[in-house]
């Protein structure tokens, strides 16, 4: 690769500090790939923080794209995650059309459209979050297709409800709501109810129910990694952190719209190295 194994983590761990500390577990021959993958992952995601409008983030992601389809061979060539992705993709057999899915999922964080349902957003986390540690499993599998699609199905929408319930405020401060809008009818409230300044005991109640949404994916993933090779295992460390953060969003309750459900940098190491350990 283009960039030097110590570059890509040092990128990576400024961008995405869980995914960074998850790769170390890894086999030191699969970093390089796994954090190539990650920054390409952290750069999609964070479109909806560094433009003004949906339009030149669509524009970004379809840039994406055609990188990914080879139709910008010279750019992608001088661009420093571009060049390391499109090598890691040829060398582990990467399929295109998740790539292809996540870019299309990522259309979503540009608008304040609101989550239509339970199953939208596990669809969306599924095409993101989920198809991430199946490619990150397939990297530690030389490239060979995983068996982990039944527990990164289940990992990839636990850590992404327990992401989405750390960014309620601040997805919140600019219009947009994650939680599905039937389960905040069962709740007994809607978006534009949750995005007012008033309080109201139904946010306690949908804070709660996103909580057992998460809980119940993440059990299901533990159960799906009894069968997982342990050589497979360290892109679901940051289950650990998934863990952690329903904890605290149960005990925050309907504070969790507002402020921040944070976990310290040693909670969050300590939680993923309990979880990659296995203790």
């Amino acid at each position: 690769m283009g960039d030097t194994t110590g570059d890509l983590l040092n990128k990576l761990r400024e961008a995405d500090r869980e995914r960074y500390l998850s790769v170390l577990f890894a086999p030191e021959d699969k970093r390089d790939a796994l954090a190539t993958l990650y920054l390409f992952n952290a750069e999609t995601a964070r479109l909806r923080d560094i433009v003004s409008e949906p339009l030149p983030g669509e524009i970004r992601l379809q840039w994406w794209r055609e990188v990914i389809d080879g139709d910008r061979a010279e750019e992608a060539g001088q661009h420093p995650v571009a060049a390391p992705l499109l090598e890691t993709i040829r060398r582990y057999d990467l399929p295109v059309a998740a790539f292809d899915n996540l870019l299309e999922a990522r259309i979503f964080d540009l608008y304040d459209d609101p989550m239509p349902s339970r199953t939208d957003l596990e669809g969306y986390l599924g095409e993101t979050a989920s198809a991430l540690i199946q490619m990150a499993c397939q990297i530690l599998n030389g490239g060979a297709a995983p068996p982990t699609a039944d527990a990164a199905g289940h990992a990839g929408v636990a850590y992404g409800v327990a992401n989405l319930i750390r960014q309620m405020p601040a997805h919140r401060a600019r219009g947009q709501v994650y939680l599905p809008a039937d389960l905040l009818a069962a709740a007994g409230t809607d978006a534009s109810h949750w995005l007012a300044e008033d309080d109201d005991p139904a946010f306690a109640t949908a804070v709660s129910a996103f909580v057992a949404l998460g809980r119940d994916h993440l059990a299901r993933a533990d159960r799906a990694l009894a069968d997982v090779p342990k050589s497979l295992r360290s892109p679901f460390a940051v289950l650990g952190v998934a863990r952690a953060v329903f904890a605290r969003a149960e005990k925050a309750g309907g504070r969790a719209r507002t402020t921040p459900v944070a976990l310290s940098p040693v909670t969050v190491q300590w939680a993923m190295t309990r979880r990659a350990l296995g203790f």
